[in-house]
């Protein structure tokens, strides 16, 4: 006999869940600013996979002083004509601060590579720098963390196509949204390349199974929170599934660990 599922539990069960890891990331925020810590959160996905959503949870009872999101925009003019990473470097975490990039330096792997924004030689260039840059960034004392938010291909239709209808989320909606789907294999293949020639030792990345987004938040919220230490931490909350958020590796992607 199926089991039966009862909605408002199912969701009174995820919101005690959030409410108890949101109460474990504001331990961890005090902690951070008694030490100065600074740490970057990297958030990237394919569009419609909840990057947005994933980072409201992060973040809603978290110091809006000591929390910022960048978001990164069309490059500037001059921004074109600069060092690549030079335009990420003023949003980088000072001390005490809790910074996430919705998308980052990465979008040069994946949507300017598949979109043609960047050359091949642009993005051949990026892929052998990004890991002694952040491997710079870490030893000089940045907290790095990468996750990035995997979809399948129906779901994510069936997202973009609910953001169409909604009039409140005309905002999200872009050409590179519009071309997303039609791209789904070239941005398989830019994604593949991205995990195999920059996750390294010092700043893995962590593959987030995202087509239920509230399991993904839970997990990934859990799994961040897993990798600190802090005062007053309460290991029972960090439930980790590592069936939804686990390790990118070649193994992963021969066991279809990811959507393809």
């Amino acid at each position: 006999m199926a089991k039966h599922h009862d909605k408002d539990g199912d969701d009174k069960d995820y919101e005690q869940a959030l409410y108890d890891l949101q109460v474990e990331l504001v331990k961890l925020q005090h902690q951070l600013i008694q030490d100065g810590a600074r740490v970057l959160v990297i958030l990237e996905g394919r569009d419609g996979a909840g990057k947005d959503g994933t980072i409201k949870r992060l973040t809603e009872h978290m110091s809006p002083r000591e929390t910022r999101v960048h978001a990164p925009g069309v490059p500037t003019s001059r921004e074109v004509t600069e060092w690549y990473f030079q335009r990420f470097v003023p949003h980088l975490p000072a001390g005490g601060e809790f910074v996430i990039f919705n998308r980052s330096w990465y979008n040069r792997a994946g949507v300017e590579q598949v979109m043609g924004f960047a050359s091949k030689k642009q993005v051949e260039d990026f892929l052998q720098s990004v890991v002694p840059f952040e491997e710079m960034l870490v030893r000089d004392g940045i907290r790095l963390r990468k996750f990035y938010l995997d979809i399948s291909k129906k779901e994510q239709r069936k997202r973009l196509s609910d953001r169409k209808k909604d009039p409140l989320k005309q905002w999200k909606i872009s050409p590179v949204d519009q071309a997303a789907l039609g791209k789904w294999n070239a941005y398989t293949k830019a994604r593949d390349q991205m995990f195999a020639h920059t996750s390294h030792a010092l700043a893995p990345w962590t593959v987030v199974r995202a087509d239920v987004k509230k399991e993904a938040r839970l997990a990934l919220i859990a799994d961040l929170l897993a990798g600190f230490s802090y005062k007053g931490q309460d290991r029972k909350l960090l439930k980790l599934r590592a069936d939804i958020a686990f390790p990118w590796s070649p193994g992963a992607v021969s066991a279809r660990r990811l959507a393809s």
